[in-house]
């Protein structure tokens, strides 16, 4: 079933060419589970290297309209179809919503899907009026330029609020990974199956010393800001497919204190303990996967749960991991986003490391 998806004014069709960048990183490193049996996933970014916000602007302010939600439909993959749909003008209250799946530092590819959807121009700034666009997390690791990626989600966060919108970000396993891998590097943490440490669960899961080396304290504070989870027009926003966050709190305030109460202590066990269970994943994906979701949403509020981390061809049980080995031509085809659990989650990891596709898409997905 095919889902049509709004688009901003008419704009010239970016592609990869308008928008190259130095080749500041070296090639992706292979990905793997680690030593220790843990399936790692994703992070997120930030904005440009800006030492002040727009005056106004507030990372974590949360506008809650109600929409309703279409009905439960089988497990199915959408193609999203562009559309016209004119944006609202500054002044006339929230634009349209738009979420962005796991990056991995491929801003190439970030930059041509943002423009396909009308939300840059062909310079790359903020084009989209008051429009509000989530990055769902994983901003780095495995990809060329995870540090260009954070920028850039920096950058369009000021130019967004200055033209009546935003642009926010959720923390996704792979921010907390590199942070811990900066903060406490060979330290060895209890991995609940033996000692480990951040910096090899690093390297081991794509980390590119391009983006080490380039990594500022600008770039650490922001990622230890962001929020784990997040309510837009009933969409439930988490970066995991998993129900570990009910762990840190009852309501969504509560969520996103205790993991920010958690990065500020600045415990090596505290913080490894909270990305390994960000890291979890398919807990939607099986048998009583729809109510796990339930749950959550019991929890939090929403009316379906919108979610990074697990490529949909893992979901589909159409690869089996990220390894860079893998064929790219024979990559599975990623359409758009896919719906699944009762029609109550949308995945939007479309696997940009395995040659699948870097989502971004206007929500709501009507089954």
């Amino acid at each position: 079933m095919t889902q049509g998806a709004g688009q901003g004014p008419a704009v010239r069709t970016a592609t990869l060419r308008d928008f190259r960048v130095p080749p500041y990183a070296q090639a992706p490193n292979p990905a793997h589970t680690d030593a220790y049996g843990t399936d790692y996933g994703s992070t997120y970014g930030g904005p440009y290297a800006v030492d002040e916000e727009p005056e106004g602007y507030t990372p974590t302010q949360r506008d809650l309209p109600v929409i309703s939600r279409g009905g439960p439909g089988d497990t199915l993959q959408v193609s999203v179809q562009p559309g016209p749909e004119p944006r609202p003008a500054v002044g006339e209250g929230l634009g349209p919503l738009f979420v962005v799946g796991d990056v991995h530092g491929y801003l190439d590819e970030l930059y041509a899907a943002l423009a396909e959807q009308g939300l840059i121009d062909a310079e790359g700034r903020w084009a989209a009026g008051n429009a509000r666009l989530w990055f769902l997390g994983d901003f780095t690791d495995r990809g060329p330029d995870g540090i260009g990626v954070i920028d850039l989600v920096m950058r369009l966060s000021a130019e967004a609020a200055a033209a009546g919108g935003y642009c926010k970000a959720l923390m996704g396993n792979h921010e907390l990974l590199l942070i811990g891998a900066k903060r406490f590097g060979d330290t060895p943490v209890n991995s609940g199956a033996g000692t480990a440490t951040f910096q090899a669960a690093w390297l081991l899961n794509g980390g590119q010393k391009a983006d080490m080396d380039r990594l500022q304290d600008v770039h650490l504070q922001w990622m230890s800001r962001l929020d784990a989870i997040a309510l837009e027009d009933a969409h439930l926003l988490t970066h995991s497919d998993t129900t570990a966050y009910l762990d840190y709190g009852s309501t969504i305030e509560d969520v996103n204190d205790t993991v920010h109460a958690i990065l500020t202590r600045n415990d090596a066990d505290e913080c490894w303990d909270v990305f390994r269970k960000l890291t979890k994943r398919f807990a939607f994906r099986d048998e009583g996967g729809a109510q796990a979701v339930r749950e959550l949403l019991d929890a939090y509020g929403g009316e379906r749960i919108v979610h990074g981390h697990s490529p949909i061809p893992y979901l589909l049980g159409e690869v089996g991991n990220e390894s860079a080995d893998d064929d790219e031509n024979s990559g599975p085809v990623v359409e758009g986003p896919h719906v699944y659990a009762d029609g109550l989650a949308i995945a939007m990891d479309g696997g940009v490391t395995m040659a699948g596709k870097l989502l971004v898409v206007q929500l709501p997905l009507h089954n």
